[in-house]
Protein backbone atom coordinates (compact mmCIF):
# COMPACT_ATOMS: atom_id res chain seq x y z
CA UNK A 1 0.00 0.00 0.00
CA UNK A 2 1.35 3.43 -0.90
CA UNK A 3 1.95 6.13 1.70
CA UNK A 4 -0.72 8.44 0.26
CA UNK A 5 -3.27 5.61 0.59
CA UNK A 6 -2.21 5.01 4.19
CA UNK A 7 -2.99 8.65 5.02
CA UNK A 8 -6.65 7.66 5.04
CA UNK A 9 -6.10 5.27 7.95
CA UNK A 10 -2.88 6.37 9.69
CA UNK A 11 -2.54 9.50 11.81
CA UNK A 12 -6.08 10.58 10.93
CA UNK A 13 -6.13 12.92 13.94
CA UNK A 14 -3.30 15.00 12.43
CA UNK A 15 -3.55 17.58 9.61
CA UNK A 16 -1.97 16.91 6.20
CA UNK A 17 0.96 19.16 7.12
CA UNK A 18 2.47 18.95 10.61
CA UNK A 19 5.07 20.81 12.62
CA UNK A 20 7.94 19.60 14.78
CA UNK A 21 5.85 19.06 17.92
CA UNK A 22 3.31 16.96 16.04
CA UNK A 23 6.07 14.96 14.34
CA UNK A 24 7.55 14.22 17.76
CA UNK A 25 4.18 12.90 18.92
CA UNK A 26 3.58 10.87 15.76
CA UNK A 27 6.93 9.08 16.00
CA UNK A 28 7.20 9.06 19.79
CA UNK A 29 10.67 10.61 19.71
CA UNK A 30 12.39 13.48 21.46
CA UNK A 31 13.17 16.92 20.04
CA UNK A 32 16.87 16.21 19.38
CA UNK A 33 16.15 13.12 17.27
CA UNK A 34 13.34 14.94 15.45
CA UNK A 35 15.67 17.75 14.37
CA UNK A 36 18.34 15.21 13.36
CA UNK A 37 15.85 13.50 11.03
CA UNK A 38 14.77 16.82 9.53
CA UNK A 39 18.21 18.38 9.16
CA UNK A 40 19.70 15.23 7.61
CA UNK A 41 16.83 14.97 5.13
CA UNK A 42 15.79 11.52 6.34
CA UNK A 43 12.32 13.03 6.60
CA UNK A 44 11.76 15.57 3.86
CA UNK A 45 10.32 18.88 5.03
CA UNK A 46 10.07 22.52 4.03
CA UNK A 47 11.68 25.10 6.27
CA UNK A 48 9.66 28.28 6.41
CA UNK A 49 11.47 30.86 8.48
CA UNK A 50 12.46 29.03 11.65
CA UNK A 51 9.69 26.45 11.39
CA UNK A 52 9.58 23.11 9.62
CA UNK A 53 6.46 21.96 7.80
CA UNK A 54 6.29 18.22 7.19
CA UNK A 55 3.84 16.46 4.91
CA UNK A 56 2.00 13.64 6.68
CA UNK A 57 2.58 11.56 3.53
CA UNK A 58 6.35 11.92 4.04
CA UNK A 59 6.08 10.83 7.68
CA UNK A 60 4.22 7.68 6.64
CA UNK A 61 6.64 7.06 3.75
CA UNK A 62 9.54 7.32 6.22
CA UNK A 63 7.91 4.77 8.53
CA UNK A 64 7.22 2.22 5.79
CA UNK A 65 10.52 2.81 3.98
CA UNK A 66 8.99 4.27 0.85
CA UNK A 67 10.39 7.13 -1.23
CA UNK A 68 9.22 10.53 0.02
CA UNK A 69 7.72 13.30 -2.08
Amino acid sequence: MKSYELCKCMFTEYPDCVGVQELMQMLGIKKTKTYELLQSGEIKAKKIGKDYKISKVNVIAYIIGEEQL
